[in-house]
């Protein structure tokens, strides 16, 4: 019987999957018969070839985040995630609309979400401060860093240790900056990545997982189609504001669409000032959108 030990998935390569174990890295192939495998799984490969392996069985997931695949489908993004850390930033725009979608899609799909707004060496505005702190009231942790100012970075590092962590908001926020500031030697950890499976070279499209220098994973995910609105309702969707959810189920009708209904407990709540009235107009929108 061969021998098989415990892998972790660290990369999709052109020709195969990049699995660490020992501190050593093997190409490998999966047995057709498996689900898809992806970055974050940890698997039970067996050695078939001098740095070349085979997959023979993914272990149990804690957790997976997926995207729309053709045909309806849908692919594994990345497996195991314990936190989800949504970043924005002051330039080119805090686009609240968009973290709201990706706090609803995270609250639907029972991940951890924390903020992190980058670039705060800039002037932050007092209508900018106010939404933030709406977030803090909601229990999001939020943490305010600068990839240009190291000392800025204290708290995430220690909010990062030992969990395996995804970064993800719209392009220009500073998420590649970001993460090179945290490891520091990233460019050549992708390098070696494809010189020692010898498989082509990473593409910019494909989720690799690091190892942090203070302990932890991070996976970086150059995509943020996983946080669309295709995959669920408009009744999930007002589930993921998480300060709508003790009004719910005091709307007069099950249906309630919290927009012009009659006896709409949401729409009361944001009246009565309990309900930020921003955060509203933005889920009337993403529902809309939908």
């Amino acid at each position: 019987m061969t021998e098989t030990k415990e892998g972790l998935v660290i990369s999709h390569l052109g020709q195969g999957i990049a699995v660490e174990c020992d501190g050593e890295i093997v190409l490998c192939q999966p047995l057709r018969k498996l689900d898809t495998v992806t970055v974050g799984d940890k698997v039970l490969w067996s050695q078939v070839a001098l740095g070349q392996g085979r997959i023979e069985a993914l272990l149990p997931r804690k957790s997976v985040l997926t995207r729309p695949s053709r045909n309806e489908k849908i692919r594994p993004v990345a497996a195991n995630i314990d936190n989800v850390f949504v970043v924005f930033a002051i330039e080119p725009f805090c686009d609240f609309l968009l973290l709201d979608q990706y706090l609803a899609i995270c609250e639907n799909r029972a991940f951890k979400a924390s903020l992190i707004l980058n670039k705060t060496d800039l002037p932050l505005s007092d209508e900018i401060e106010k939404e933030l702190a709406d977030y803090v009231a909601l229990g999001y942790d939020l943490f305010r860093v600068s990839a240009n100012l190291p000392e800025t970075l204290h708290e995430l590092k220690q909010a990062l240790r030992g969990q395996t962590s995804i970064f993800t908001g719209q392009s220009g926020v500073g998420k590649s900056s970001l993460t090179n500031t945290l490891i520091p030697d990233k460019n050549l950890k992708t390098n070696t990545v494809s010189a020692t499976t010898k498989h082509g070279r990473h593409t910019t499209t494909a989720a690799t997982l690091y190892h942090l220098p203070e302990g932890g994973y991070l996976i970086d995910s150059p995509g943020v189609a996983i946080f669309g609105l295709a995959d669920i309702s408009r009744g999930q969707l007002a589930q993921g504001f998480r300060e709508f959810q003790p009004f719910l189920e005091h709307c007069k009708f099950n249906d309630c669409s919290h927009h012009q209904d009659k006896g709409c407990a949401v729409r009361v709540a944001v009246e009565m000032g309990e309900i930020s009235a921003a955060r509203y107009e933005r889920f009337l929108k993403l529902h809309q959108k939908m």
